[in-house]
């Protein structure tokens, strides 16, 4: 079942207000002006998950007739395609590291708990060495901390952002006059 999209409207004097100033290039690959972005952002993320986001832009008519404003949609989506593959490569970044930690966690686990069976043979059968055994085992557990962390929970922000930003990168942008 198709649901219709749902619509974020902004209303803009000049076409240039949706793009960041200091680009050079301010459409097609420039980027959107940070304001705008947070904008559309907190307003695709009340929007219902799965129904298809539309984005509507208000412009007077003297700007609707600019090349500027031609290039809008295409920017636009343009924009939010580029964050799209940005958070891929920040999501798989974060797989890596974590992996990573995970070798080292898992080897540093190891070692701890052979010394952790080591402490009573070169320490002798007392407190101590059960003390320092102990120690050794919570701090190779400690040491996964951080691989579970991003494998558990850590991945999650990104993977919302990510898919957030595949709706908007999808959305259908249509420019209106201001009336």
């Amino acid at each position: 079942m198709q649901h219709a999209p749902a619509i974020i409207e902004l209303r803009l004097n000049r076409a240039a207000q949706l793009f960041h100033t200091l680009d050079p290039s301010p459409f097609r690959e420039g980027d959107l002006d940070a304001v705008a972005e947070d904008y559309i952002l907190g307003q695709a993320q009340a929007l219902p998950g799965p129904a298809p986001l539309a984005i509507r832009i208000s412009l007077p008519e003297a700007e609707l007739a600019s090349p500027a404003a031609a290039q809008i949609p295409d920017a636009v989506q343009r924009h939010f395609a580029r964050r799209v593959e940005a958070e891929r490569r920040g999501l798989a970044e974060l797989f890596r590291e974590g992996r990573i930690a995970l070798v080292i966690g898992v080897v540093f686990l190891g070692l701890a708990l052979l010394a952790a069976v080591q402490a009573p043979l070169l320490l002798g059968e007392g407190r101590v060495a059960t003390l320092l055994g102990e120690s050794l085992i919570i701090i190779g557990w400690v040491a996964l901390w951080h691989p579970a962390q991003i494998f558990l929970y850590g991945w999650l922000p990104g993977r919302r952002s990510l898919l957030i930003f595949r709706r908007l990168s999808r959305a259908e942008v249509t420019l209106i006059p201001t009336g």
